[in-house]
């Protein structure tokens, strides 16, 4: 995949990090999961679609609500690992390789969308027409990012710019508290119904913390074999200072958007 707003058009692909993200990108904490059933996201019988599923983290995460889910992503390999992960969890998840901006599905299919740490990666205007086409009259449509931040703690500074070593192109650092306004691709599709951000600290042993890092898009999505090995043992190295566990610094951001039919 290139897209010219991320990483100056360099090619990445989440599907050869599929293995790693499986194991590593179960990352989102409780409390994320506690306040999206609080804002009614999870409900019993409740469909939900989640575009760009990856391994089905969240489908996963919120099984036990009774909401039926159908995980939906681009990459065949992120699909196949996730439909593993459910099936060992004995989870009973829908699974379907489709873009964001053309599912398939009928019309007013489903009472929720979700796209968690994924919407920058889809053509905004057409995935929000997509979406409102496939939510129900008054269903909801719930963006979720979670980012660290590099600014106040010097260890993720410092990982950062040990990614920018091996990808200069790489433009998902630098992160600062997120503001919130209103988006070009919700107007006349969705009003605004919750805005809710807050700050975390998540703790990691330093081996889930390198999966999680050597899966991200600067690295093992885009950077060449010879690279990712180079950029691990450096890692490596650069950890061992550290003492365990890892408590890095991150906030969660949610949006929900009610659709205007």
């Amino acid at each position: 995949m290139k897209l010219n707003s991320i990483d100056d058009n360099k090619d990445f692909d989440f599907g050869r990090t599929s293995e790693g993200y499986a194991l590593y990108r179960d990352i989102y904490p409780e409390s994320m999961y506690k306040k999206l059933i609080s804002f009614g996201i999870g409900r019993e019988g409740q469909r939900i679609l989640d575009l760009g599923s990856g391994t089905a983290v969240l489908p996963i995460n919120l099984y036990h609500t009774g909401a039926r889910f159908t995980a939906t992503d681009i990459s065949e390999n992120q699909i196949e690992y996730g439909r593993r992960a459910g099936a060992e969890r004995g989870i009973d998840i829908s699974f379907k390789v489709c873009s964001a901006e053309d599912t398939g599905f009928d019309d007013n299919s489903f009472d929720v969308v979700t796209a968690v740490q994924c919407f920058q990666y889809f053509d905004a205007d057409k995935a929000a027409k997509e979406i409102k086409r496939v939510l129900k009259t008054n269903g909801v449509f719930c963006k979720i990012f979670m980012d660290w931040l590099p600014y106040e703690d010097e260890k993720l500074a410092e990982m950062e710019s040990l990614v920018l070593k091996y990808n200069p192109s790489w433009n998902g650092c630098g992160f600062k508290s997120f503001k919130y306004s209103y988006p070009d691709w919700a107007d006349g599709r969705f009003e605004i119904d919750t805005v809710h951000s807050y700050n975390t600290e998540l703790s990691f042993t330093k081996e889930a913390w390198l999966g999680r890092v050597m899966t991200c898009r600067g690295v093992g999505a885009s950077l060449s074999d010879r690279e990712i090995r180079g950029f691990e043992s450096e890692y490596r190295s650069m950890l061992d200072k550290y003492p365990e566990p890892l408590c890095l610094k991150h906030q969660i951001h949610i949006e929900i958007y009610r659709v205007i039919k």
